[in-house]
């Protein structure tokens, strides 16, 4: 049990950094839909237009060929990828969301809500902390959640609605053991809790 703890903490702990670098990137360094990135995602600097690679629709320049091989190996050891990439997490997003707004623990929270674009934000942010290649812009989770007065049990009722989700979709224990360690690691920001020291 300590094993599986300590795993879940160092998991915890690598995808807050991802997070939290993702934050930071240029956005020269992320392909669009339309366009290929001028600076390379890994270096910082500028791309080779010769060195390149389709990924989830995109083209995606790098500096050197090894940045292109560094790359796609995170993007292969990530967990957005063993969860089965884009096409899985909005299907799971979709899916959460179904359960959520049927939850009378925290469907009022929903009220108001665009949900096309709580849906959009949703899947970057968990695509971001999961290891996907394009960086979370919106707001960090401490403000995105100001003010909403969420509690422990609402926290843990969406916990709950995205681990049930998660075996809906019949993925194994051992990668949503993972997803849940990364929502913990979101659990004091979006209960408005004084940050650590």
């Amino acid at each position: 049990m300590k094993l599986i703890l300590s795993s879940l903490a160092t998991v915890s702990l690598v995808m807050t950094l991802l997070v939290n670098a993702a934050m930071a990137i240029d956005p020269a360094a992320v392909a669009t839909e339309t366009l290929t990135n001028t600076v390379c995602p890994v270096t910082g600097t500028v791309v080779d237009p010769a060195i390149t690679t389709e990924y989830e629709g995109r083209k995606w320049a790098f500096a050197k060929e090894e940045c292109k091989t560094k790359w796609l190996k995170a993007r292969e050891d990530s967990l957005y990828q063993k969860l089965g990439g884009k096409g899985a997490m909005e299907a799971a997003i979709d899916a959460f969301y179904v359960k959520v707004l049927a939850d009378d623990r925290v469907k009022h929270f929903f009220d108001d809500v665009s949900m096309d674009k709580q849906r959009r934000k949703q899947k970057e942010f968990l695509s971001a902390a999961f290891g996907g290649p394009l960086p979370w812009t919106g707001k960090d989770m401490r403000k995105a959640h100001e003010g909403m007065g969420i509690t422990e049990e609402q926290f843990n009722a969406i916990a709950e609605n995205l681990v049930n989700t998660l075996k809906d979709l019949k993925i194994r224990q051992e990668l949503i053991d993972q997803v849940v360690a990364i929502a913990l690691t979101t659990k004091d920001d979006v209960l408005e809790r004084p940050k650590k020291s």
